[in-house]
C-alpha cells in the first residue's frame, strides 16, 4: 500500500515512537545504498575532494544572521509543509537573507527529502550546508561528503557515546563540521566529545514532537563553552532570537517557520529585517 505524502504519521505506534520507525527504517536505506554505491566510488567523487567551509566562521560572521534555514519538504508530525518549491530558488533566497549555513534534509521515507538536494544546495551556494538526516553508520557520514555537506548531523538520542565518538572523530577526520543534538542534560552530559564542533538544543520532543523553546533556556548553562551553541526547532519570532542571544546561542536552526510561507527566501528576508 502505498503512503499519501501529506499523511501525518501517528507518533506513536506498535513499533513504538516515531523516531524508532525512522531508525529501523534507516538501517535497511544504508545497507541498500551499500549495495548500490561502494566506499570507493564515493571517495572518488569530485564533491568528496572539495575543502569544506568552516561553520564557526560563519555562524559568527559579522555580516550574517546566525541562522542555519532549513529546506524541508515534509515532516512526520505536519504532513506535507511545501512541496511547490525547489531547492535553488529556496537556498538562494535565504543565502540572500543573510543564513550563516543551509540545512538540507536528505530523508526521503519521513520527510520527502533526497540526496540530490544536497548536491544541488552545494552547487548553488557559497555557504557551509549541514546535512540533516538520521546518522547511524560511518558509510553515511563518507556519502554526507561525497553530496558536498559541510556539516552533518548526530542526534544523541539515537547514538550511544560510543556511536559518537566514532561517527564524530571519522566526520572530523575528512574534513566535516559535527553538530550534535540533544534534548536533555542527561543526553549531554554523556554524549560531550572533542571531536564536536556545535551543540544544537532541539526544542522538539523527539517522542512526541511537542516544542518548547525553554528547553534551550534550560540546558544553554550546560553547554561547555568551547562549542557553538545551536537552538533548534520552535522559533517563529524575531524577539525569540534576540533572547535566545542573551542566553549565550550563536546559531539558530530555523525550517518550519520559513518553509510554510510560499516564498521562504522573502519569508527569511522579512524575518531577518526585525532583527
Amino acid at each position: 500500500m502505498t503512503q499519501n505524502n501529506n499523511q501525518k504519521l501517528p507518533l506513536q505506534g506498535a513499533g513504538g515512537t516515531i523516531l524508532d520507525k525512522i531508525v529501523l527504517n534507516k538501517r535497511r536505506e544504508v545497507e541498500s545504498a551499500k549495495k548500490r554505491v561502494s566506499y570507493t566510488k564515493l571517495e572518488e567523487s569530485d564533491l568528496f575532494q572539495r575543502d569544506t567551509y568552516s561553520f564557526r566562521e560563519f555562524l559568527l560572521h559579522p555580516d550574517r544572521t546566525g541562522i542555519i534555514a532549513e529546506f524541508k519538504r515534509k515532516s512526520p508530525s505536519k504532513g506535507i509543509i511545501n512541496d511547490k518549491v525547489t531547492v535553488k530558488q529556496v537556498t538562494n533566497g535565504y543565502d540572500a537573507a543573510g543564513a550563516s549555513a543551509l540545512s538540507v534534509l536528505t530523508d526521503r521515507q519521513f520527510f520527502m527529502g533526497k540526496k540530490a538536494d544536497l548536491i544541488k544546495a552545494r552547487q548553488v551556494n557559497t555557504i557551509p550546508v549541514l546535512r540533516k538526516d538520521f546518522m547511524i553508520d560511518p558509510y553515511q557520514i563518507i556519502e554526507a561528503k561525497a553530496l558536498g555537506a559541510d556539516i552533518i548531523l548526530l542526534i544523541a538520542a539515537i547514538l550511544t557515546p560510543a556511536e559518537i565518538d566514532q561517527l564524530a572523530s571519522l566526520a572530523k577526520s575528512i574534513g566535516l563540521n559535527v553538530l550534535l543534538e540533544i534534548h536533555n542534560l542527561e543526553e549531554l552530559e554523556r554524549s560531550i566529545n572533542p571531536n564536536l564542533d556545535a551543540i544544537g538544543v532541539n526544542n522538539r520532543n523527539l517522542a512526541d514532537f511537542t516544542v518548547s523553546v525553554e528547553t534551550s533556556y534550560k540546558l544553554a548553562e550546560h553547554i561547555p563553552a568551547e562549542f557553538l551553541k545551536i537552538s533548534e526547532s520552535a522559533i517563529s519570532n524575531p524577539q525569540t532570537i534576540k533572547e535566545l542571544k542573551k542566553a549565550g546561542f550563536n546559531g539558530f536552526l530555523i525550517g518550519e517557520n520559513f518553509m510554510k510561507q510560499a516564498d521562504p527566501g522573502l519569508a527569511m528576508m522579512e524575518f531577518v529585517k526585525e532583527l
